[in-house]
């Protein structure tokens, strides 16, 4: 047989037809997530067409978007609108026999955070939800993509989508990381070396020692943002790691199912002599803490450079993007990224909201203070997690040091809440995208990894984290 990469066993074993020679199926897809902001529409449509939800015990929903993430937990919303989605979330989930873990659950918090939390991601998966950080579940080798409102309603009438077959990309990580880098610098100088649209109609495959060396929650960071450099999909072969993480989880497997199980999952895997579309290779041991300066989450670079200079830049749109995303930024071409002061600081998202990234950032905060003039804020990234922070003593550390602890949500990622920047804030924060706007009109966003926000809230600029007992 010819040998078959692992996104090729996965859509493969997924296949209900062939629908074309162009690469398109009818592709079956196992469980999905729903949340409160993309799903309205698609129950309305199942409603309007008089249709049911075929598999309703394939689909979790979720209220992660507009929740407000004040300290003491609350049902209300900030707005009408947010009420409404809330409420219709919940009115479509009884009614269509779909389980919703609310606001009030104890189970809450951001979808691609509890799903794998809760075992309802497991290897060999296919899973489709409305959101395109679903590539996050790549990581416990489950292959994950995000679709759009029809496609959810296609999806909960059918439980299948239309599909087309991406091309695939391996990417080798091999080196090991230095003291203070993360899984966030490898995925961020990825998307700076291949550009934000360098994986658009591919799936990315990731392998390499670094990445066997990292943990379950750092890989699933990799596999969040790989959707900015334009990936449909991403993913890890799941190996004895990935088990630990899930044997004991709520919805995984117990017994002789659970061995049975893992018999199939030590399967998946590329075969030898597969042939990738495209390669690609990183070598750890020379990456350094990535900061963005711009307004896409490639127009990034290490810390110790110089924000860059467009003239430096011979293609003509990629000079005038730049001179927009400095415009926007407030930023001149040569000044050191470290001399940029920031007046607030942001750790939460569904890219770096787990237990050890809170562990990272209080293990930096321990005993410190935030800078007088920035605000701080750390949200979890579920209800479980801030529970565990708790008990673990780091939320403590983080209110010591003059940290907001807050509850699980969205949050200041995307600002779809009453967690907004105001025009002309400078925040940095450990999200996945630093789009114009996108914590607020005319706030300007500097992504990193969660050690590096928590050094420049103490220091009040950004900051390398190599040296932080330096300036701190």
């Amino acid at each position: 047989m010819t040998a078959r990469t692992l996104y090729d066993k996965h859509i493969d074993s997924h296949t209900v037809c062939a629908l074309d020679d162009q690469g398109h199926v009818l592709l079956y897809i196992d469980r999905q997530v729903i949340n409160e902001y993309t799903s309205p529409q698609a129950f309305s449509g199942l409603r309007e067409a008089g249709r049911t939800v075929w598999r309703p015990g394939t689909a979790l929903a979720v209220v992660d978007h507009v929740n407000p993430t004040t300290p003491k937990r609350i049902a209300a919303m900030p707005d009408a609108g947010g009420a409404r989605q809330v409420s219709y979330l919940a009115e479509n989930c009884r009614d269509f026999g779909i389980e919703l873990l609310d606001i009030l659950d104890k189970r809450q918090g951001i979808e691609h955070v509890i799903a794998p939390e809760q075992g309802f991601i497991l290897p060999g998966m296919v899973i489709a939800a409305g959101d395109s950080h679903t590539t996050t579940y790549g990581a416990l080798g489950a292959f994950g993509f995000g679709i759009g409102t029809s496609e959810i309603e296609h999806l909960l009438a059918s439980q299948t989508l239309v599909y087309k077959r991406l091309k695939s990309l391996r990417v080798t990580v091999d080196g090991e990381l230095a003291p203070g880098l993360t899984s966030k610098d490898v995925i961020m100088a990825l998307i700076g070396k291949i550009g934000a649209s360098g994986a658009t109609g591919y799936a990315i495959e990731f392998r390499g020692s670094t990445l066997d060396a990292l943990s379950v929650e750092a890989r699933m960071t990799i596999c969040n943002m790989a959707v900015e450099a334009g990936a449909r999909g991403a993913f890890m072969a799941p190996d004895e790691k990935v088990f630990a993480y899930l044997k004991g989880k709520p919805r995984a497997p117990k017994g002789e199912v659970w061995e049975q199980a893992l018999v199939g999952w030590r399967q998946l895997h590329s075969d030898a002599g597969a042939v990738f579309d495209q390669e690609v290779h990183l070598d750890a041991n020379t990456l350094e803490p990535m900061v963005t300066w711009g307004t896409s989450p490639d127009q990034a670079a290490p810390i110790g450079a110089r924000v860059p200079d467009p003239q430096d830049v011979s293609d003509l749109i990629l000079r005038q993007n730049m001179r927009r995303a400095l415009n926007y930024m407030g930023l001149e071409a040569g000044m050191l990224l470290s001399d940029i002061v920031i007046s607030h600081a942001f750790i939460g998202s569904c890219t770096n909201a787990r237990i050890e990234d809170l562990r990272d950032a209080a293990s930096v905060v321990r005993g410190k203070h935030v800078a007088d003039h920035v605000r701080a804020m750390i949200v979890p990234g579920s209800t479980e997690v801030r529970d565990q922070a708790e008990a673990e003593g780091l939320a403590a550390i983080f209110i010591d040091a003059g940290f907001e602890w807050r509850q699980s949500g969205c949050s200041m990622c995307l600002a779809m809440n009453d967690d907004v920047l105001g025009h002309g804030d400078r925040c940095a924060s450990s999200t996945n995208r630093n789009f114009e706007g996108r914590q607020g009109a005319g706030a300007r966003t500097h992504l990193m990894s969660p050690v590096m926000v928590a050094a420049a809230a103490i220091t009040g600029r950004l900051t390398d984290i190599r040296h932080f007992g330096d300036r701190a």
